[in-house]
């Protein structure tokens, strides 16, 4: 039998983790990795245009299924092309190993042709990053590479020179376990002790949900019914909180709608509950602040705190809710519900007025259409900028769907890619993509990776022939728009030259039979929906200290145009609240 060589060996320990897919474009310092790929029934080289995408494609497919996933580039450019998507999944939370192929070993330090220093260059958007210089410290380095990426939640990048992948694996390197999985993290008593008495003590308690709560739906419903809490949340929060919640407040933050921020600035008690909310305009100064999240670096780097609970939502919620005491007085959680029916009331009107006939069509209802023609247990993939708005007031979460963006990153042209990935872990689930005309056209050559690989996403295209967000923000800035209208070509008809089922719309009479058309189609397609560029919008508060930058630019984009059937969800949580 053949000795193994670096390749082989770091290929068999990436299935042994349970990765299935490594996503990159070929090169030559990459070879003998994607060899031993082609040699390996148990992984297989998904072959993207672009290695941006194949970093978004991993990251996404690890938010999808909460496993490893992994990704390659080759020495230099190749490499350097994974760093955007890189850093998304870094800051998603999202486990994900990337090979970065180098140059031979033996020119490093010496200007050679596409040198670069990759294990620096990936230090900041990963947990690890490290160069195997000799092929004794194999497999040491990759299980703690994988270990990192897995247990500290985020990124590790391991750089490997094609030369050393060539060479023969150490002898007697006797495989050892992997973790591939994470430990529940329970707070200390004296925490839960602490955190009980504050809830006690408050007569007015809101929960502000983010990413952290996911799974732990139940005991938040839980808690908020014992306490008679709203319950508010941002925007990774949306897809695990706000479904089968008659506490439900809403969203605070820039994309903010209905009764969230004053929940938050007129209660007694705020938890922070598994959110690293980054918008700290939006958080009071003048109430009791208790973050719970299990990541103790998050503790207290938005708002001062009271009290800081390390460990997760979930099981921090378990061991919380038999201690405290039950609240009878509904009054504040009453209040609550009726400011945010009433808000969601008072904005929905204004795009729910002969929208079926407006031309250029209201991306409003067309997010509105989209949501309801999708399938109840549909992935959405968010490209960043007007479509983060039509998805944060117009999808409906069910405890099924999964809504995925670049949410912590904001990076223009991450939908099509994370709808690839997302696609690649079940073919038969319905993928979508709500993809901007920017976004699309920035990473559009990815488009083939559909066809190629016979993956049946439907990508929706908002085409407003413009960079609707940064638009606005210059508008808002008192700036003339400048450098942002697209010459855009019919995407359909791209769609369709590319070997795909492609649909343009123009009228919103042809929007729904479009979109029930290309969810129809057996492969890729791709619907352009040409939409009105002048959509505005208004934050249901703004504050004097909210007014710098990007803040005051993004918060003046969040539209007051519509809620989708938010609006329903609000007035059906209002029957059991008693009438003055």
């Amino acid at each position: 039998m053949a000795k193994q060589n670096v390749a082989e060996q770091f290929v068999d320990i990436l299935v042994r983790a349970g990765v299935k897919r490594l996503y990159g474009v070929v090169g030559d310092s990459l070879n003998p990795v994607v060899d031993a790929v082609r040699r390996n029934a148990a992984i297989d080289w998904i072959h993207v245009r672009h290695e941006e995408t194949a970093a978004f494609a991993a990251g996404a497919e690890a938010q999808i299924t909460g496993k490893l996933a992994a990704c390659a580039g080759s020495c230099g450019p190749g490499n350097l092309h994974l760093i955007n998507g890189l850093y998304d999944a870094h800051r998603s939370m999202a486990p994900v190993l990337a090979l970065a192929s180098h140059i031979p070993s033996s020119e490093i330090g010496l200007g050679y042709f596409q040198e670069t220093h990759p294990d620096r260059l990936f230090s900041e958007c990963s947990n690890y990053s490290e160069m195997i210089s000799n092929p004794q410290q194999m497999p040491r380095l990759l299980q703690s590479a994988i270990q990192h990426a897995v247990g500290r939640r985020g990124v590790s990048v391991v750089s490997l020179p094609g030369d050393i992948a060539d060479q023969p694996a150490p002898e007697k390197a006797a495989p050892t376990a992997i973790v591939t999985s994470r430990p529940s993290v329970r707070p200390g008593d004296a925490e839960i002790d602490k955190l009980v008495e504050m809830i006690d003590e408050a007569d007015r308690v809101t929960l502000f949900c983010g990413s952290g709560t996911a799974g732990a739906h139940a005991e938040v419903m839980e808690l908020a019914g014992k306490i008679k809490s709203p319950v508010g949340h941002a925007l990774r929060g949306k897809e695990w909180i706000q479904y089968d919640n008659p506490y439900d407040v809403g969203m605070s933050g820039l994309l903010g709608y209905g009764a969230a921020y004053e929940a938050t600035h007129e209660c007694d008690l705020l938890i922070l509950l598994g959110t690293d909310f980054p918008y700290n305009a939006f958080l009071p100064d003048d109430v009791k602040i208790a973050q719970i999240d299990v990541r103790p670096e998050n503790l207290g780097r938005r708002s001062k705190l009271d009290l800081a609970v390390w460990g997760g939502a979930k099981e921090t919620l378990r061991c919380l809710i038999p201690r405290v005491r039950a609240k009878e007085n509904r009054r504040f959680l009453d209040k609550m519900l009726r400011k945010h029916a009433d808000a969601l009331e008072g904005v929905v009107k204004a795009y729910t007025r002969k929208v079926e006939k407006h031309v250029p069509i209201h991306p409003e209802y067309v997010a509105s259409v989209l949501d309801e023609v999708a399938d109840d247990d549909a992935v959405f993939t968010v490209d960043t900028g007007m479509c983060n708005v039509w998805a944060a007031r117009y999808l409906s979460p069910n405890g099924r769907r999964r809504i995925i963006g670049s949410f912590s990153h904001g990076s223009m042209a991450n939908a099509l890619p994370m709808a690839i990935g997302a696609q690649f872990t079940d073919r038969d689930r319905q993928v979508i993509s709500m993809s901007g005309d920017g976004g699309f056209s920035m990473l559009m050559g990815d488009f083939l990776t559909l066809v190629q690989h016979g993956l049946p996403v439907k990508v929706v295209v908002f085409n407003n022939s413009s960079l609707g967000m940064v638009e606005l923000e210059m508008m808002v800035a008192g700036l003339p728009a400048y450098g942002t209208v697209n010459r855009n070509p019919d995407f359909a008809a791209v769609a369709r030259a590319c070997g795909a089922h492609g649909i343009r719309v123009e009228k919103p009479k042809q929007l729904a039979a479009a979109l029930q058309d290309a969810f129809r189609y057996k492969g890729p397609a791709l619907v352009d929906v040409v939409t009105d560029p002048n959509a505005l919008s208004i934050p249901p508060k703004i504050r004097r200290e909210m007014v710098t930058g990007f803040a005051l630019s993004a918060s003046k984009v969040v539209l007051e145009g519509g809620v989708g059937r938010m609006v329903q969800m609000a007035r059906s949580n209002l029957r059991n609240v008693p009438r003055p």
